[in-house]
C-alpha cells in the first residue's frame, strides 16, 4: 500500500504516489534552474502539458501515477543531466546547427495543425505544408492555381475548392503551444525543442503586439476619424428616426383633440354612446392622449441627446414621471369602473313568450315591420339609435321553423336574451299578428342604462305538418328549417340547386339559375347581365364564372322557348 497525493498539471488534476511525486518535483525544479526567469513560465507550461499527454497515453485505465510513469516522462523529455549536455553542444556549435543530444532529428510522426505564425488567411495551407514536407509558398500556389482553373473550367468548382478550404479552418486545430508545434513539425518533444519553440512562440507574440501598436499609432488619426464619422452618421440616422416618430405621436395627439367635439367620426361616435352619462368617454380620451404623449417625449429627448449630446434640458425625468404615473391613477380607475359594470351584468338572462296565431289557413306570412325612430333619437355605429333614455337597436331578424303533427294552430315563440342573471330583461319587441300573417320588427328598445347587456332576440314559428312558411320579403329575415313542407331544410335545398341547374333559353334571353343575359344583335359589344350592361371583356370574366356554376350540376333542367312552342331537356 502506497501513499498518494493529489497534483495539478497544467490545469489537469492527476494522483501521484508519494515517491513518484519526489521524483518529478525535483525533476520540475531541475528543468525550472535550467532556463532563464525571463522564460520559465512560458517554456515550464508546454512542458507540463507535454507531460500531461505523456501521463494520459501511458496511464491507460489506471488511475494513479507511479514512478514507472515519472521515468517515461524523463526519457521522453530529457534528463537534467542530458539537458546540460544539448545546451553545452548548442552553444558551442550555434553556427553549424548542428544537435548532439537525442531526439533533435525530425520524425516521422506529424499531426495536422493551422499554422498562425506562418498564415495568410487561417494558417491551412502553412499548415499543409509542414505535415506533407513542402514549401509553403508551393502549397499556397497550388490551392491558388486549382482555384483560378476552376473559374474557366467545368470539371473543377471553385466553389467547391472555397467551401472544402472554409471546412479545413473550421475543421483543424490553431497551433497555440510549443508541443503544437512541434508534433505540426514532426520534432521530438524534448526539453530542448519544447524550449525552443516556446521562445519563438514568445517572441512572435510580442513582435506581433509591437508591430499592431505601431499600425495603429501610425493610423491613430485616421482610424479616430473613421470611426467619429461612422458614428456620427449612424447617430444622426437614429436621432432623425426617433425625431421622426416622436413628431408622429404628438401629430396622433393633435388629432385626437381634433376628433374630439366631432361626433361622426366612428370611434368618437361610439365612446360618446357607450360612456358619455359617467363620463368615461373623457377618461378614454386622457388614457391615449397621455397614451401618446409619453413615447413622443421620450423619443424626443432620445433624438435631441443623439443629434445634439451638448444639449441639457431641466426636469424632463419628473415630467415624464409624473405623465407615467397619471396614466396609471386613469387607468386603473378606468379598469374599475368598467370591471363593476362586468361584475353587475354576471351571468345571462333569458325569458321565452309564446303568441298564437289565430288562423285556419294552412299558408304563414311572414313580414318586417318598419319601427319608426323618434326625430330627436341620435344615430351611431351599428345601426344604433339613442336619446340617452332608451335605445333602439337593429334586429337582425331570424326565424327557426319547426313543424309538429300534434298541433293545429300555428304559434311563434320570442326568445329574449341579454347579460344579467338577476335583472330582468326590459327589451320591447312589439311583433304584430294579423290572421295569418306575422308581423316582426327590425329595431328592438331597451332602456340606455341596458346598453351593455348585449340583447338578443330570436324566433321558432311552430306550425302543422300541412302548412307553409311563405316571407313576404326574400331579404331582411334568415329563416332556418322546411318552409314549403316539402320535408327538406331550406339551407340544404338551396345547396341542391345549387348541383340541380335550370337553365332556360328564349329569343335574345338565356336565364341559369335565375341569373340572366340578355344579348342585341344590334350592339355586339355590350352584354345584360340581370339588368346590368357591361361591355364584352367584363361579360366575359362574369360569363365564365357561370361556366364553373354549370360544371358543377349534376341534374340539369333546359328549356327552350321559340314563341308558344318550348322544348324541355332534363339531364342526370
Amino acid at each position: 500500500m502506497n501513499k498518494t497525493l493529489s497534483i495539478g498539471l497544467a490545469g489537469f488534476s492527476f494522483t501521484i504516489e508519494e515517491h513518484a511525486y519526489i521524483k518529478l518535483s525535483d525533476y520540475l525544479n531541475a528543468l525550472r534552474s535550467s532556463l532563464d526567469a525571463s522564460e520559465a513560465d512560458e517554456v515550464m507550461h508546454d512542458i507540463e502539458i507535454r507531460m500531461v499527454e505523456i501521463f494520459k497515453d501511458t496511464m491507460a485505465k489506471r488511475e494513479v501515477i507511479n514512478d514507472t510513469d515519472v521515468e517515461k516522462v524523463i526519457a521522453q523529455i530529457g534528463s537534467p543531466e542530458k539537458i546540460e549536455e544539448q545546451e553545452e553542444a548548442y552553444y558551442s556549435e550555434k553556427n553549424t546547427k548542428k544537435s548532439y543530444s537525442a531526439g533533435t532529428g525530425y520524425t516521422d510522426k506529424k499531426q495536422l495543425f493551422r499554422d498562425p505564425e506562418r498564415q495568410k488567411i487561417a494558417g491551412v495551407c502553412a499548415g499543409l505544408a509542414h505535415y506533407v514536407g513542402m514549401d509553403i509558398t508551393a502549397m499556397r500556389a497550388i490551392w491558388l492555381g486549382i482555384f483560378i482553373l476552376g473559374i474557366f473550367t467545368a470539371a473543377i468548382s471553385s466553389s467547391l475548392i472555397g467551401l472544402l478550404y472554409i471546412i479545413l479552418w473550421a475543421v483543424l486545430p490553431k497551433a497555440e503551444t510549443a508541443a503544437d508545434f512541434l508534433k505540426m513539425k514532426g520534432k521530438p518533444m524534448n526539453f530542448d525543442n519544447l524550449k525552443n519553440e516556446s521562445n519563438k512562440l514568445v517572441q512572435f507574440a510580442n513582435e506581433s503586439t509591437q508591430r499592431v501598436g505601431e499600425i495603429y499609432i501610425e493610423n491613430k488619426p485616421y482610424i479616430n476619424n473613421a470611426g467619429s464619422g461612422l458614428w456620427n452618421v449612424i447617430r444622426y440616422i437614429l436621432g432623425g428616426i426617433f425625431a421622426l416618430i416622436s413628431f408622429s405621436c404628438l401629430i396622433g395627439v393633435f388629432v385626437i383633440f381634433g376628433f374630439m367635439g366631432n361626433d361622426s367620426f366612428p370611434p368618437i361616435n361610439q365612446m360618446d354612446f357607450y360612456f358619455d352619462s359617467s363620463g368615461m368617454k373623457y377618461i378614454i380620451m386622457v388614457m391615449i392622449v397621455l397614451g401618446s404623449l409619453i413615447p413622443a417625449m421620450l423619443f424626443g429627448l432620445l433624438s435631441m441627446k443623439l443629434i445634439s449630446p451638448k444639449t441639457k434640458l431641466r426636469n424632463t425625468g419628473w415630467v415624464i414621471g409624473a405623465l407615467i404615473l397619471a396614466l396609471i391613477a386613469v387607468s386603473t380607475y378606468f379598469g374599475i369602473s368598467m370591471a363593476k359594470k362586468d361584475m353587475f351584468f354576471k351571468g345571462h338572462k333569458e325569458d321565452t313568450e309564446e303568441i298564437a296565431i289565430p288562423t285556419n289557413s294552412d299558408s304563414i306570412y311572414v313580414d318586417v315591420k318598419q319601427i319608426a325612430i323618434p326625430q330627436n333619437f341620435t344615430g351611431y355605429e351599428d345601426d344604433i339609435y339613442s336619446d340617452k333614455i332608451s335605445v333602439y337597436e337593429k334586429d337582425w331578424i331570424h326565424v327557426d321553423v319547426t313543424r309538429k303533427a300534434d298541433i293545429k294552430t300555428p304559434y311563434l315563440i320570442i326568445k329574449k336574451e341579454a347579460k344579467g342573471y338577476n335583472i330582468p330583461l326590459n327589451a320591447s319587441v312589439p311583433v304584430e299578428i294579423v290572421n295569418n300573417k306575422v308581423i316582426l320588427p327590425n329595431y328592438i328598445k331597451y332602456p340606455y342604462d341596458h346598453r351593455f347587456r348585449d340583447y338578443s332576440i330570436d324566433y321558432e314559428l311552430v306550425i302543422p305538418q300541412n302548412a307553409v312558411v311563405i316571407p313576404s320579403k326574400k331579404d331582411g329575415i334568415n329563416f332556418d328549417g322546411d318552409t314549403d313542407g316539402n320535408g327538406i331544410n331550406d339551407n340544404e335545398e338551396e345547396d341542391n340547386d345549387d348541383e340541380n341547374g335550370n337553365i332556360s333559353i328564349e329569343k335574345n334571353k338565356i336565364s341559369i339559375n335565375g341569373s340572366t343575359i340578355e344579348y342585341n344583335s344590334n350592339d355586339k359589344d355590350s352584354v345584360i347581365i340581370n339588368g346590368k350592361k357591361y361591355q364584352k371583356e367584363e361579360a366575359d370574366k362574369i360569363m365564365d364564372t357561370m361556366k364553373m356554376d354549370i360544371d358543377k350540376m349534376k341534374d340539369v333542367d333546359i328549356k327552350i322557348k321559340d314563341g308558344k312552342k318550348e322544348f324541355s331537356i332534363k339531364t342526370k
